[in-house]
């Protein structure tokens, strides 16, 4: 009789433990829910105390399914592997899939494994292993499209966060005005619209400042003839004058028509301002050497002029004295021309100063002591009578290393003649003082009045020699030019803000490092 503990035919109880896996793997359920049913019919059948389920990973084997008690040791699975023995009470068989190695099936028992339940072992690695498989194929793929939806979210996040980094105001509208993104900067903007208040709705909705047939031509102008289209605009929204770059752009998803316009907003006003700087220095630059030129041709015809005035004075009083009766209009007429010669000299100074600015010596100036030597000097003058005169000195000013306190006195001045004409001898001036926001402008002094302020068309024009708006024969137009230039040897600069009849500032902005 064969000794039913060294038998290799199964008995019917592994082969019922053989048939019940099969069956558990031909119900519709989730891997790992067959599985570990599958193990815990396969450890209950054998009265093994543990029946686990070990896969090849880049550190080694590692237990992934297992019923019964657990306590098998990886050195002891790899142990058994190693010459298909038991070790340790553990018996291990490979689950291989081809001729790549999947992982191990293992049973360990509390008694010595007998040949029938080696051949169960087997038998369940042998229809484990397609299973595996195919589920570690299913793994890696959505392993693999995992990590690339990860990279494709992270890439998208980065350029979301890129553009709303950007310092311009971005959206992007499909053909149907639709709007599909709106940047952190179009959030935070004048109209202060969320991202998901405006993706979806039509521009027209969002937008409802600007005129609809205006807004929607420009779109379909983009739409129709893929080209870039820039322009600027000007802006009082947010209360100040703000002059804006729009450009709208194309794009394209495929090969086709224009599928979208990116539209893209920048607030261009400061470098406006510094073109126009630009500009106006180049222009009285350009002036100045102009009247270098000139100034020394004109200077030799008026002293000619003067000296024959003076020789016709000297020969009519000689007359006079011989008893001759000389007409009274002709001392009359010498006069005049004697004033007006004076005049012309003046001016010629006047625009020598401005096209070979004196270099004086420059030392620390205290803006606040300008003021009041400024004031000090104004006192008298006509214009400031019936004014009222406002003082407004900030404490701890910051001191202008290199500076000259007589032309700065001049600036000054002539800003205050200015305001006081531009009332008209009534209102109010207001002198102030203050800190500026950097070393740069760190120092500066604003003559403010409630005169008939400056038209818009007329701004780019007042810092030009000769122009002015004052009636024939109360100013040269000089004043301001020659400021422009004492200001400009400071390294500093001259703003000025103007609403028409409502008055003006003037703005001198002195570096306070030295340069």
């Amino acid at each position: 009789m064969t000794d039913p503990t060294t038998s290799t035919v199964p008995t019917p109880r592994a082969l019922d433990a053989l048939a019940a896996v099969i069956a558990e793997f031909n119900v519709s359920r989730p891997l790992e829910t067959s599985l570990a049913v599958a193990l815990d019919t396969l450890c209950r059948s054998v009265d093994a105390r543990e029946c686990s389920l070990w896969l090849h990973t880049a550190d080694g084997l590692v237990r992934t399914w297992a019923a019964g008690e657990p306590q098998a040791s990886e050195a002891s699975v790899n142990a058994s592997l190693a010459d298909g023995q038991e070790a340790q009470g553990v018996r291990a068989v490979r689950v291989t899939a081809g001729d790549r190695r999947v992982g191990a099936l293992v049973l360990r028992f509390g008694r010595p494994v007998r040949d029938e339940e080696v051949l169960l072992l087997n038998a369940v690695a042998n229809l484990l292993a397609p299973e595996l498989a195919h589920a570690e194929r299913s793994r890696q793929l959505e392993v693999e499209v995992a990590a690339r939806t990860a990279e494709i979210d992270g890439q998208r996040r980065f350029t979301e966060k890129i553009i709303d980094s950007l310092p311009l105001g971005l959206y992007v509208i499909d053909r149907e005005y639709r709007i599909h993104a709106w940047n952190r900067k179009r959030e935070t903007g004048m109209q202060g619209v969320s991202r998901d208040e405006a993706i979806g709705r039509t521009v027209f909705d969002i937008l409802h400042r600007q005129p609809f047939e205006m807004l929607r031509r420009e779109f379909d102008e983009v739409f129709a003839t893929g080209r870039i289209q820039e322009y600027q605009m000007e802006s009082s929204a947010s209360g100040d004058a703000r002059t804006y770059r729009i450009t709208k752009i194309p794009m394209r998803l495929g090969d086709s028509a224009v599928t979208h316009v990116i539209t893209i907003g920048e607030d261009v006003t400061d470098w406006r301002q510094g073109q126009q700087r630009h500009v106006q220095a180049e222009k009285l630059a350009a002036i100045g050497t102009l009247a270098a030129g000139v100034m020394h041709e004109i200077n030799n015809p008026l002293a000619t002029i003067a000296a024959c005035g003076d020789g016709l004075g000297y020969r009519l009083e000689d007359l006079q004295r011989k008893g001759a009766d000389v007409n009274k209009d002709l001392f009359d007429y010498l006069e005049i021309i004697d004033n007006e010669v004076l005049r012309c000299k003046q001016i010629v100074d006047q625009l020598l100063d401005f096209s070979r600015p004196k270099q004086l010596a420059k030392s620390p100036v205290d803006l606040n002591d300008v003021v009041e030597k400024t004031l000090f000097l104004m006192k008298h003058h006509a214009g400031f009578k019936k004014m009222a005169l406002v003082k407004e000195l900030a404490d701890a000013l910051p001191v202008v290393p290199l500076g000259n306190a007589e032309q700065l006195v001049q600036v000054l001045m002539a800003l205050m003649i200015n305001a006081a004409d531009a009332t008209d001898g009534r209102g109010s001036i207001t002198v102030r003082t203050r800190k500026g926001p950097t070393t740069t402008d760190g120092a500066i002094v604003e003559v403010s009045d409630t005169g008939h302020g400056i038209a818009r068309s007329e701004m780019s024009k007042i810092f030009e020699p000769f122009y002015t708006t004052k009636p024939p024969g109360r100013g040269t137009g000089l004043g301001l030019a020659i400021c422009y230039g004492i200001v400009q040897d400071h390294r500093g600069r001259i703003e000025v803000d103007s609403v028409s009849g409502k008055g003006s500032t003037f703005r001198v902005l002195l570096p306070t490092i030295e340069w």
